[in-house]
């Protein structure tokens, strides 16, 4: 009965994103309509809203009371879970499949427009009727996609007793975090994209509009951000292959869009302060959720195959596509029908904060290009002449590579450039100790490196050239060595929590930039067999095999061997590399065993026994890999500091407050 009431709830929905939809545009159309008539059908969308979130969270917890019962009657419930299951898992199985993803990826939508009916009352009243219109249209698109192609709530004419099971690589953890937040990330761009297509249809962009559409792509961007770094991490630990990203067009269907978002973020603030950069800032705004949307056609079309891929059915992939080009392509063309009457905006010169942050868009737009190209070319490929290929790490790495070595150059030059026109000689000025720190940390890692990779300390030093930059701008902006030491810590205390939160954020990209290099040119790698007694030598670190002892887990059989650690002679600990065979389904995974320290991680892997005896093991020792995750983390932080700041809850002010004195330089 609840599966049913969950069935009917979604139904419900539907006629309550028409509400939400159509009310705003009523009154919009109707010249007939007096003013009152017309506020009330706005006001409309805003308990609409509310509603249709609170219908959809009602069948997304109908979803998960079947998975933690067990009610195998459901057919989605059969085919994904088990009643061996822990409880963990049973819950992150309503959205480790296909149909109950989308119910996730449903409340994720109904949950931001919620938020825009209910936070959004400092938004002009026909600005947010119009957003809330138009998330309410992507709302129902979804939605008729999930009732006509994907309904989690059918029943089997006759219950099993037992379920198929999860697929075991999903059983962990961070797969059970990792989908809501990366959905939150895909799907909070399209109240991004919602307020483009309203300020398109009022015709009024300007720099209140800027204002009002950062703190959401923020909180899109850091929610993208999480998600990117979960999987990241999952893949690292569970999959078993050593690595922490590759190159898997499931992968780049993520990362494009945060791409995309992050040049969003950095050109609504020249939007904001100059009112420059609006056709390039409704563009970006309308093509970082196209990317989104692109996104889901990859992973549920059936056009490729991954271990991300959530559904092979072309039929479900046809609709995706449909809803790609009715919201892609009607966006764009009202985008080309309105742009004749966007204003180009405050002009700058090109060495001004203004040009730092148009370069920081063309990279990494340009970056963003790269990857497309790179994911979407083997399958235009084989769709044209029925030939494959595979567009692996090389072509990345020559590619999207030095653009974004291109972009740590420029990063720290930006804060210290005047708007409107800059000083670049004073600003190298004011980064020579942040200089000296990236050239020591070149000559430290060529002296420990020794004959690694030689562009390796070149990376690690732009890392450190970003972190110290970071901590360069905080330093200026308090005015050290120039004011006394308390002043200068007033100073800094008092900054804006904009100015810490993007700080932070360059430098945990630069956290990120070290890890990654660390990770790919010092990476050590042994494969062989070893016997019970046998050591192996690898990181500094001595591994000495105890052999190989079975273990019984709730829902799964384990084979786990034992690795005595020790390091200059001293015990460290042990390290339990274990092969996993599940009940069901019968599917074996290999579990690593890491050993993290502040030089990196000892990373261990448990292959097969070997017909002469003995197992195959393979030892990797990853320096500084932590710092990938680590610098993901206060990238996180530092959008939630910045979210944090007052002057992105309220509107932009007015053109006579702006007159009445100077504004402080962000």
């Amino acid at each position: 009965m609840i599966a049913e009431l969950g069935h009917f709830a979604l139904a419900l929905a539907i006629a309550v994103a028409l509400v939400q939809m159509l009310a705003p545009l009523a009154a919009g159309q109707f010249a007939g309509l007096s003013v009152v008539q017309r506020d009330q059908l706005m006001a409309l969308a805003v308990p609409a809203a509310i509603v249709k979130a609170a219908l959809i969270l009602f069948a997304f917890f109908a979803l998960m009371h079947a998975y933690i019962v067990s009610d195998f009657s459901v057919e989605n419930v059969y085919v994904n879970s088990h009643s061996a299951k822990p409880l963990i898992y049973r819950i992150s199985g309503v959205w480790g499949n296909h149909e109950g993803s989308m119910v996730l990826w449903m409340l994720m939508i109904a949950s931001f427009g919620a938020a825009v009916a209910a936070f959004g009352g400092h938004l002009p009243h026909t600005l947010r009727a119009n957003v809330l219109a138009v998330q309410a249209s992507i709302a129902l698109a979804f939605l008729l996609f999930i009732l006509l192609t994907s309904n989690p709530f059918l029943r089997l004419a006759e219950a099993p007793i037992e379920g198929r099971g999860l697929n075991p690589i999903l059983q962990d953890p961070a797969l059970a975090i990792h989908p809501p937040f990366l959905y939150a990330g895909y799907v909070g761009l399209s109240v991004s994209f919602s307020f483009a297509i309203a300020a398109l249809i009022e015709g009024r962009i300007d720099a209140a509009w800027a204002r009002w559409v950062r703190p959401w792509t923020l909180a899109a961007w850091m929610m993208l951000t999480l998600g990117i770094a979960l999987g990241s991490w999952w893949a690292y630990y569970e999959l078993g292959w050593g690595g922490w990203w590759f190159w898997d067009p499931v992968e780049n269907a993520s990362l494009m869009p945060w791409l995309a978002a992050t040049a969003l973020i950095h050109s609504a603030v020249v939007m904001e302060k100059r009112e420059a950069l609006k056709v390039w800032t409704i563009l970006l705004a309308i093509l970082a959720f196209s990317l989104s949307l692109m996104g889901t056609f990859l992973v549920r079309s059936g056009v490729l195959t991954s271990v991300h891929a959530f559904a092979v059915d072309p039929a479900r992939g046809t609709f995706v596509l449909m809803i790609l080009a009715v919201f892609c392509g009607g966006a764009l063309s009202l985008f080309a029908m309105r742009m004749s009457t966007l204003k180009a905006g405050g002009l700058f010169a090109p060495i001004s904060r203004e040009g730092a942050l148009v370069l920081n868009n063309v990279l990494l737009t340009v970056a963003c290009g790269t990857v497309l190209i790179g994911t979407l070319y083997p399958l235009g490929l084989e769709a044209v002449t029925g030939g494959k290929i595979s567009v692996g790490p090389p072509y990345f790495n020559a590619t999207f590579g030095p653009l974004m070595l291109a972009l740590l150059v420029a990063v720290p030059f930006g804060p210290f450039l005047a708007w409107k026109r800059g000083d670049l000689y004073g600003a190298m000025q004011r980064l020579m100790w942040a200089a000296a720190i990236a050239f020591a940390g070149i000559v430290a890692t060529m002296a420990i490196g020794g004959r690694g990779p030689w562009l390796a300390p070149l990376g690690i030093g732009l890392g450190l050239w970003v972190i110290a930059g970071a901590g360069a701008e905080i330093a200026h902006r308090g005015r050290f060595g120039s004011v006394p030491l308390a002043t200068a810590l007033q100073r800094i205390a008092g900054l804006p929590r904009s100015v810490w939160g993007s700080a932070l954020a360059h430098a945990g990209a630069g956290m990120m930039t070290i890890g990654i290099v660390s990770m790919s040119a010092y990476q050590s790698e042994q494969v062989l067999v070893m016997r019970e007694g046998q050591t192996a030598q690898i990181g500094g670190y001595s591994l000495t095999f105890k052999g190989v002892a079975p273990r019984r887990g709730p829902n799964y059989r384990e084979d786990v061997g034992v690795l005595e650690v020790t390091r200059g002679g001293r015990p460290v600990g042990e390290l339990n590399p274990a092969k996993r065979l599940y009940d069901a389904p019968r599917q074996t995974t290999s579990e690593a065993g890491i050993h993290a320290s502040w030089r990196g991680d000892l990373y261990t892997v448990l292959g097969d026994a070997q017909a002469g005896g003995g197992y195959v093991v393979r030892l990797y020792f990853n320096p500084l890999v932590r710092l990938i995750w680590i610098g993901s983390l206060v990238m996180f932080f530092a959008g939630m500091i910045s979210l944090s700041d007052r002057r992105l809850r309220i509107g932009a002010p007015q053109r006579a407050r702006l007159r009445s004195g100077p504004v402080p330089a962000e």
